[in-house]
């Protein structure tokens, strides 16, 4: 197992500016076999309904820890709110309406890609899949829900934000959407 860096690019209020800074990164990205990965933290029924729409098949557990209740126990997540959700290799046409479902719950979206692209120009190599993410905290402005907040932020992951040809790219993709490079980095398990 390794590690990547998750750099963030652009925190906006506007669930709108995020979701087309994620297209335009889509856009960007190799996103040949891409998958997209859920995680979030739910706390009302209400969402819990719109969340089940899109995962019918939603993988979860308590909050409070397994004991207390899990999809895989075959419980009923409506009883054991607030649920945290680990739900994993998805096609990338959930991701939309999934963050649509959340409401004012805490997620992050983590867009699984093939590389980010060589950029000749700007003096950038092709990165592989192992660094090629992309994640979307909605609701929060950390990956782990830690931060809840009521904007949302747009990281990509490179292998060490402090190389400089990793910070080239982090800081090439962030002009891309408009956004920009402040320096926060997370360390994001693989």
């Amino acid at each position: 197992m390794s590690n990547s860096d998750a750099a963030a690019i652009l925190t906006t209020h506007d669930p709108a500016l995020a979701i087309r800074a994620v297209r335009t990164l889509l856009g960007i990205a190799d996103t040949t076999g891409a998958e997209v990965d859920f995680e979030a933290v739910i706390r009302s029924p209400e969402v819990l309904a719109r969340v089940r729409e899109v995962l019918p098949a939603l993988k979860w557990s308590a909050a409070a820890g397994v004991e207390h209740g899990s999809s895989d126990a075959g419980d009923d997540p409506a009883r054991c709110l607030p649920i945290r959700v680990f739900d994993w290799c998805h096609p990338l046409d959930l991701a939309e309406p999934f963050i649509a479902s959340l409401g004012p719950d805490a997620a992050a979206v983590r867009f699984d890609l093939e590389a980010w692209p060589e950029v000749p120009e700007a003096g950038l190599e092709r990165v592989s899949q192992k660094y090629a993410y992309l994640t979307l905290s909605v609701n929060s402005r950390d990956l782990y829900q830690d931060e809840p907040s009521d904007d949302h932020t747009v990281h990509v992951h490179v292998r060490y934000a402090a190389l400089a040809e990793d910070t080239a790219r982090i800081e090439w993709l962030a002009d891309q959407v408009g956004g920009r490079f402040t320096g926060r980095v997370e360390t994001a398990p693989l």
